[in-house]
């Protein structure tokens, strides 16, 4: 058993919503394995409340969660990631970033639940449904033997977990 802690960067266009409720849910679960950060390429400059509450109800500390752009990753100093996921939904026209880099890449599309329309609890729903999919997802990351997995099939592994729950 690896001691290495994995780093893993969710990118996705605002950093309000998916990427930060991806990043709570990973560092939760992932007991100190994973080192979850979240960022965007066209950052909204908040984090939407339905996240951060998600994100609290499991345990996070989300006192520390801010919309930040994917920028403060590629600095000298910034943590080296070992995994980069978007979680934009391009089925729903949405521009994904690109990461360069030598990480293992994956796409998990996510509806975004900021675009939901209607009353509260639609809008709720829309959240909700977005956090079970991520939270789905994560833990099939979790148990993936990456430490056996050379960068190839740990993309190809994280590119099938990308998949469930898009059916």
């Amino acid at each position: 058993m690896s001691d290495k802690t994995y780093n893993v960067l969710f990118l996705c266009t605002g950093n309000s919503a998916r990427s930060i409720m991806a990043e709570a849910i990973l560092n939760v679960l992932g007991q100190g394995r994973f080192k979850a950060y979240s960022a965007g390429s066209h950052p909204s400059g908040q984090v939407q409340p339905m996240a951060r509450e998600l994100a609290e109800a499991i345990g996070y500390d989300a006192s520390q969660v801010r919309s930040k752009n994917w920028d403060e990753f590629a600095v000298k100093g910034a943590p080296e990631m070992d995994i980069v996921i978007t979680v934009c939904d391009n089925a729903a026209g949405e521009a994904c970033p690109v990461w360069l880099g030598h990480p293992a890449l994956a796409h998990w599309g996510v509806p975004d639940p900021v675009a939901a329309v209607g009353d509260e609890g639609d809008r709720r729903r829309a959240y909700t449904a977005a956090f079970a999919t991520l939270r789905r997802r994560i833990e099939l990351l979790l148990s993936l033997p990456l430490q056996s997995l050379d960068r190839l099939a740990s993309q190809a592994k994280l590119g099938e977990i990308g998949r469930v729950g898009a059916e």
